[in-house]
């Protein structure tokens, strides 16, 4: 499959061997992106356009988001979602995961905050303990949104999963355009974070251009 193709909604798909029981069906699972800002909107339209049912949160409830996805109070958004990505300001996240900690239990639960001037960027302590059986994913947060928009093409969209959500996370990663490249376990999200401060780095040596992507090469 070519990156940036998806299966689509009603397509067949050959199992990698990463699934496990109960793990949404690819290309058929409900998404709820909670924030409709640059990271979230960009990723929701590519979803939405490659056939996912996509749906926002915000605490503006209503009307249409990035893409043409409803916009939903988040607790609506919640309801019936198997893949949830927070996509929020980094102050916000405890309050999210706070209060919505019944509906996200057992779903497999993207961080793509970056809480920048805390001691972590990542957020998996916070989600950890409110939500313990969430199955937890770094990633979309080791690039900048316009790389979502209007892929690099090549570029490498570095992550780290629980087991149990690696197929579908690598899945939702070519359909945003980009090429999965796994880290590790949830363990390893500060291997991605690391990633993202290389990246800020590259853009900022750079003269502050953000169509700047990473990409692994290996000499086969």
């Amino acid at each position: 499959m070519r990156p940036g193709s998806s299966p689509g909604p009603s397509a067949s798909r050959p199992r990698n061997g990463n699934e496990t029981a109960g793990e949404p069906v690819v290309g058929r699972m409900k998404i709820a992106v909670i924030g409709t800002g640059n990271i979230g909107g960009s990723l929701g339209s590519k979803w939405v356009a490659a056939g996912y049912d996509v749906v926002y949160g915000s605490r503006k409830a209503s009307g249409e988001g990035p893409g043409g996805a409803p916009v939903l109070a988040v607790s609506d958004a919640l309801a019936g979602a198997e893949v949830v990505v927070l996509a929020v300001p980094g102050q916000a996240v405890a309050d999210v995961v706070g209060a919505q900690s019944a509906a996200l239990a057992g779903k497999i639960v993207i961080d793509a905050v970056n809480r920048m001037g805390q001691p972590e960027l990542n957020s998996q302590v916070l989600i950890a303990g409110a939500v313990p059986d969430a199955r937890y994913v770094r990633a979309f947060n080791s690039l900048g949104w316009e790389n979502f928009a209007d892929p690099v093409p090549g570029a490498n969209l570095f992550f780290a999963a629980d087991p149990t959500a690696r197929s579908v996370t690598e899945e939702l990663i070519v359909a945003v355009g980009l090429d999965p490249a796994f880290l590790g376990d949830a363990a390893a999200a500060g291997t991605v974070d690391a990633l993202t401060r290389v990246w800020l780095a590259l853009v900022q040596a750079r003269g502050g251009n953000r169509r700047i992507a990473l990409r692994v090469v290996e000499d086969s």
